[in-house]
């Protein structure tokens, strides 16, 4: 048991989640307190331990699964379910009229014949299937997922991947992509009961999924032991994700993760604003408070800091290539407009236009980057990337409203598609602002390659920044003055 959870302790660290040494000590006594025989306790025990955040509850999930596996166990008669969804034996649901057969060869079966158009094995473990998702029988369905990652995952023993081809070969053998439309079938897709019903499907099918991947996962830890198997399923957490190569699913953890994100960084910025400096001496304490020392100004007294707030203009590159930065960015910095005296938002292409307005009233991100497209925001000419226009017409349409209090944040990856610089415009942006930083989300080794421009850029920036993941947008806004 210890040293399940010093490998779950050293895999949660690889991975970016912070575990202190005292956490890790905190989670070996809390075992002490719960039965070790309950597999749920253990992981509620752990998680509260060594979890910190709702972000990094499912990395912890999939983690716990590899170090505290349990193995399908033989087909003896027993049912085995240990009341945590996870005991799964090789025993045939009741009903499969295959239940004498065939359960344990799937590595001789490949991916079978089970094509989910009602015919062959495949075909009735699917009828078997939909009739469980329908009661919501999790132990049969269960029993279903350990019988066909049996029978068409054709895992190969001692082969170092982390299972991706097994669980397609499973959910293709199954059909699983129809597996919503079977339940629901035929209907008015506005019928509220439906969209509900739908709706509950779709869960009862995602954890069918999540099962599939579990079963595998347990039968590659069999093999080849949790550490290997961990090093092959490991993924980023949200907040290390790069945000140009996000897939969908993690764009939609991302905007999850962005909203508490800014809570927390508003919270830290007012503290650092607080407190980062004295204010100005006050004379009439001071004098009065030297009288216990004869007159002498021991110990001066200054008056409370009244810092002004920053003005923060975001100036963003919003072409197909850095999108989904621009929108996480542009979101975290309207969600923090409490904490600047004003917020103004750019969009730009090879043209500029404010959306301030636009972020202020759409209800999410999503909304709003939708509305700035059909509005063909920063569009000018042709809609593609020409650094040098964009930033002149923001000089020349916006320049003067920018005062020394201003902070400018130009967002983009500078590829200007081979157009001219035009620097100056820059530069007199530059010279009326306070700050001016540049994020850039594409790596470093990557700059003024191709048609990359940031170097003729960089000298007139407070900094250019590398920022392609949340954790790192994040150390910079909690840089900022």
């Amino acid at each position: 048991m210890l040293h399940a959870v010093e490998g779950l302790v050293q895999e949660l660290r690889a991975i970016g989640v912070p575990v202190s040494t005292t956490e890790h000590l905190d989670a070996v006594r809390a075992l002490e307190h719960v039965d070790l025989g309950d597999r749920a306790q253990v992981r509620a025990a752990l998680g509260a331990s060594l979890v910190k955040t709702v972000e990094h509850q499912g990395a912890f999930d999939v983690v716990f699964d590899l170090f505290f596996s349990l193995e399908p166990r033989p087909s003896d008669g027993d049912d085995g379910d240990d009341g945590d969804g996870d005991g799964m034996d090789d025993k045939a649901p009741q009903g499969d009229p295959e239940a004498t057969g065939g359960a344990g060869d799937g590595a001789s079966h490949g991916s079978g014949d089970g094509s989910g158009d009602g015919s062959g094995d495949g075909g009735r473990l699917r009828a078997l299937l939909l009739a469980a998702l329908r009661r919501g029988d999790g132990a049969t369905m269960r029993r279903i997922a350990g019988l066909v990652v049996d029978r068409h995952s054709g895992i190969e023993p001692g082969r170092p991947v982390a299972g991706t081809l097994y669980r397609t070969r499973v959910l293709r053998a199954m059909a699983a992509d129809a597996l919503v439309t079977d339940l629901a079938g035929e209907g008015d897709p506005a019928d509220l009961g439906r969209r509900l019903a739908v709706e509950a499907h779709a869960a009862r099918v995602e954890d069918f999924r999540r099962e599939v991947e579990a079963q595998i996962r347990r039968r590659l830890v069999a093999d080849r032991g949790a550490a290997a198997v961990a090093r092959t399923v490991r993924r980023p957490l949200p907040e290390d994700v790069e945000f140009l190569q996000a897939s969908a699913r993690q764009v939609a953890e991302l905007r999850s993760a962005i909203r508490p994100l800014a809570r927390k960084l508003a919270a830290r910025l007012a503290e650092k604003r607080r407190h980062r400096r004295r204010g100005t001496l006050d004379f009439r304490r001071t004098v009065r408070r030297s009288m216990s020392t004869g007159g002498v100004p021991a110990e001066p007294v200054f008056r409370h800091p009244r810092p002004a707030k920053p003005h923060l203009v975001v100036v963003a590159d919003v072409s197909g290539s850095v999108s989904a930065f621009a929108a996480f960015t542009l979101q975290l910095a309207y969600a923090l407009r409490t904490e600047f005296a004003a917020v103004r938002c750019f969009v730009f292409v090879d043209g500029v236009d404010e959306v301030t307005h636009v972020l202020a009233e759409a209800d999410d991100i999503v909304t709003a980057m939708r509305r700035i497209e059909d509005s063909g925001g920063g569009v000018w000419l042709d809609g593609r990337s020409d650094y040098g226009h964009a930033l002149e017409s923001f000089h020349a349409r916006y320049g003067g409203e920018i005062r020394s209090r201003s902070t400018v944040l130009v967002l983009g990856d500078a590829r200007n598609n081979y157009h001219a610089t035009r620097v100056e415009a820059l530069a007199a942006i530059r010279r009326r602002a306070g700050h001016l930083y540049w994020l850039n989300p594409e790596p470093a080794s990557a700059w003024d390659t191709g048609d990359s421009v940031i170097g003729a850029y960089a000298p007139l920036c407070d900094a250019v920044v590398e920022c392609r993941t949340v954790r790192q947008l994040r150390t910079f806004v909690e840089s900022l003055d």
